[in-house]
């Protein structure tokens, strides 16, 4: 395979990339609340529901962290790569000079 060609899936795995993150925090408030549920009705403490929600929404902020550490990590990769060293530019320039 050439280096002008891509994979025929790369748009596809990007785009479920993107959405797996959509999906995981709905999931995580999703089992949060089950939890709390859970919790509220076995024991009869009322407040145990909103701690299972509370769990849920923090489960959602990591994850959200977690996919923001990975894509930093990935582009700081891209930002060393020498085939993009020469688009790095100073405040200082002009606009015209950037291109």
């Amino acid at each position: 395979m050439s280096k002008q060609e891509e994979p025929k899936l790369k748009k596809i795995v990007n785009a479920a990339d993107g959405l797996s993150l959509g999906i995981s925090m709905v999931v995580a408030v999703l089992l949060g609340v089950g939890l709390g549920l859970l919790m509220k009705n076995l024991f009869n403490i009322p407040w145990l529901f909103w701690l299972g929600v509370f769990w849920g929404v923090a489960g959602a902020i990591l994850n959200v962290y977690k996919a923001y550490v990975k894509q930093k990590k990935s582009l700081d990769e891209l930002a060393n790569d020498p085939r993009y060293r020469h688009r790095k530019y100073n405040d200082e320039d002009d606009e015209d000079d950037k291109y």
